[in-house]
């Protein structure tokens, strides 16, 4: 029996071997001689986070610091801007101005009382209500908004029944609000 057919494939093996570890090999023993040090790639840098997940943070600060008040004023303010908004839209000749004071007058006094009701919300809410809780507040603010159209909605119809047919087109067009702009573009609102 011959050792020689062997020999030949263990010393190919032995040198591919010590071809792959000789250079890092090599710089180790004269590392503290010449100063060599070999590079180690730093780890990976974490994943930088999605929108989702910075919607989801952002939205644990907002539930941390919370403020049912500042959130009611914010709500009436943008109703008293969209009337604004609205009135110097419609372009209402005189004989039309009648119908929207009395509009106007109706909607300011459900603002004010809409006002009041903001100023008697917590100014801050540290940690999220229960389900029971967030309820009683949704049914709250539903009843609220209910009083507010009661309130409004006659001498509303009674303005646009004096309305071109372009004013109407200028009243019925959906307004881009917060929420309302991520809908029209197709997209879920907010939460």
């Amino acid at each position: 029996m011959s050792f020689r057919p062997l020999l030949l494939p263990s010393a190919l093996v032995l040198a591919a071997g010590f071809a792959f570890a000789t250079p890092a090999f090599a710089f180790d023993l004269f590392a503290d001689e010449y100063g060599i040090e070999l590079a180690q790639a730093p780890p990976p840098a974490p994943a930088p986070a999605g929108p989702r997940a910075e919607r989801a943070k952002a939205g644990e600060r907002a539930e941390r610091n919370f403020s049912p008040k500042a959130a009611c004023i914010d709500m009436v303010a943008r109703r008293i801007g969209d009337r604004a908004y609205v009135k110097a839209r419609l372009e209402l000749k005189p004989e039309q101005m009648t119908a929207w004071n009395a509009f106007e007058k109706a909607a300011d006094e459900a603002s004010a009382k809409s006002m009041a009701r903001c100023q008697t919300l917590p100014i801050e809410m540290k940690e999220r209500p229960g389900y029971l809780e967030r309820l009683t507040m949704e049914e709250d603010l539903m009843k609220a908004r209910i009083a507010t159209i009661e309130a409004v909605k006659p001498s509303l119809t009674a303005l646009v029944a004096v309305l071109t047919a372009d004013q109407k087109a200028v009243l019925d067009r959906p307004r881009m609000g917060p929420g309302h702009m991520a809908h029209a573009m197709g997209r879920p609102a907010p939460r």
